[in-house]
């Protein structure tokens, strides 16, 4: 006790000194000025971003406040808008916009016309194979039963269970089969999603209220990879979770588990794994995490939207991948989407979860609307019933001997791509693939840009990777038809003898903006450039709208 009195001594001392000349109003000023600051210091402090990044975010702001500064950007974002607009118009040149409701209601033969046009855009891109995911499966007899099924379905509602009981019934069945292959025992539950971005949005709820509501958590934090998929940073912006990123093991490209156990503190209200991550396809130490949660009393969850609908299988096809499921008690929940390599239409995914406690705190209720108690399980309130049948059709279509089948074609085409890559000079693997994607990187900046630009030429769609600069494909059954993987290294190899030739050529074109972009200080420039990126989804070229009165 001694020990503590003195220190305490020293500042009463020094307090009682500092104030005994002051009139009261003068001390009540002081101390509360002095309260103040420390809160306004807390507050700068603790946001969630950096010091860093806010210092460098306010001195390009203030950088772009200069007259010839903000020209000059503004210049290049229109020559960058302007560059998306003109991709548009080229890929639309041959093909009428309807801008207005026609008088009268057009034919089935001339709709079904106008749509074949508007959907063979680019089509040989991906029948042929050589797009990077997108695709999962295109399979004539599996078409026409979505299609027969979609049609029976297509007005129901899983909002109106009374209307439509059956549909119901199949949404429970696929949230069975998917709990059951990621080991899930009785108490296993989940919902359907529209996909894994609302997948994840809807666990990162469950633990931001299940945190609030038992541990009394105010200002929530997740602990994620950084490879972990963006939908996690949007579910931080939709929900107000702050983000804690974990760096990799450089050899291993899996999340650093130290660095992941330092970032854990009293906020933390769910860590994350992936298995697989988007960018290299490698799995994280799921186990280890798995720990983790079991030690701080932390929710775990587990991403698999990408490859859960190949983990899940690969066992029985003869690829054994790490434990990543249900059968690790500290896994709490795990997202799967049905419409990747569960092959189902698009805008299906599943999340799953060990205990119903946590799926409670995902619904959303309301009990004093006008308009009646109302509760939704996920974002939407009416869902289309028509994705919850077909997403029920392809699963019964392939059964467990299709789903192995597919997933032993398509790790084997995985690795034998993998395996040819690794041969070839200049270029290296992101860590070790473990389903379906592999990720090319370059001791050399320029190889990795020259090397898209130049597989872009050939008619493949991959995926670019930033820091490092990277590209992987992901290989989807349609990478399985015979001599697609082939073309692909062959390709590759061509694209490297020819850098090889003159290694000094310049990027142009996307790749240039690729690379001009990862290397911008000013991340908000960036930022600009992706929305006219996405403003040019719905830009309507002049020719085509009507001329103005």
């Amino acid at each position: 006790m001694e020990l503590l009195k003195t220190p305490f001594n020293v500042v009463k001392h020094t307090l009682n000194n500092t104030f005994q000349d002051k009139e009261p109003w003068q001390i009540v000023s002081i101390t509360t000025g002095g309260v103040l600051f420390l809160v306004w210091l807390h507050d700068f402090v603790d946001r969630d971003e950096s010091l860093l990044v806010r210092g460098k975010k306010t001195a390009f702001k203030l950088l772009r406040l200069i007259p010839a500064v903000e020209r000059k950007v503004d210049t290049e974002l229109s020559v960058i808008r302007r560059g998306f607009e003109e991709d548009v118009e080229k890929r639309t040149s041959h093909l009428d916009y309807i801008l207005t409701l026609p008088s009268k209601g057009l034919s089935k033969s001339e709709i079904l016309s106008i749509l074949d046009r508007n959907l063979t855009l680019n089509e040989e891109l991906w029948k042929s194979g050589q797009s990077s995911g997108a695709v999962y499966v295109h399979n004539e007899a599996l078409l026409d039963l979505v299609a027969e099924t979609y049609k029976l379905s297509s007005y129901t509602n899983p909002l109106h269970p009374d209307l439509f009981p059956g549909l119901c019934k199949m949404e429970a069945e696929v949230i069975r089969i998917v709990a059951s292959l990621f080991h899930g025992d009785k108490n296993a539950c989940g919902s359907m999603t529209s996909g894994g971005t609302e997948s994840i949005l809807m666990a990162c709820k469950a633990y931001r209220d299940y945190a609030r509501e038992k541990k009394g958590i105010r200002k929530p934090e997740m602990v994620i990879p950084i490879t972990a998929h963006s939908a996690f940073n949007k579910a931080s912006l939709y929900l107000g979770i702050r983000v804690r990123s974990i760096p990799l093991d450089p050899q291993t490209c899996q999340v650093n588990l130290k660095a992941m156990k330092r970032a854990i503190n009293g906020n933390t209200v769910m860590l994350v794994g992936s298995a697989p991550n988007f960018p290299y396809g490698t799995i994280d130490d799921i186990g280890e995490i798995s720990k983790l949660g079991l030690k701080y009393d932390i929710p775990v969850h587990v991403d698999s939207c990408l490859g859960g609908l190949l983990t899940v299988f690969m066992e029985k096809a003869g690829y054994p991948p790490p434990v990543t499921d249900f059968r690790l008690k500290g896994v709490t929940s795990i997202s799967a989407d049905t419409h990747k390599y569960g092959f189902a239409p698009k805008g299906t995914s599943v999340i799953l979860y060990r205990d119903p406690e946590y799926r409670h705190y995902q619904y959303t209720v309301t009990t004093d609307w006008l308009g009646g108690v109302y509760g939704s399980p996920s974002v939407g309130g009416s869902r289309p019933g028509g994705n919850i049948t077909t997403c029920w059709a392809t699963l019964l279509h392939y059964g467990l001997e299709g789903y192995v089948s597919a997933t032993r074609d398509i790790i084997h085409t995985t690795k034998y791509i993998e395996k040819g890559l690794r041969r070839m000079k200049g270029i290296y693997i992101f860590g070790q693939p473990a389903t379906s994607v592999v990720a090319i990187g370059s001791p050399l900046e320029f190889v990795i840009f020259r090397l898209s630009d130049g597989l872009y030429k050939k008619g493949w769609n991959l995926n670019f990777l930033q820091y490092p600069p990277g590209i992987h494909i992901c290989v989807t059954l349609m990478h399985t038809k015979h001599g697609v993987a082939d073309r692909f290294l062959n390709d590759v190899k061509d694209c490297l003898a020819e850098i090889a030739k003159d290694p000094s050529l310049p990027v142009e074109g996307k790749m240039a903006l690729y690379g001009t972009a990862q290397k911008l200080p000013d991340r908000s420039i960036v930022s600009d450039i992706t929305k006219y990126f996405l403003d040019a989804m719905y830009y309507i070229p002049e020719s085509k709208q009507p001329p103005k009165e």
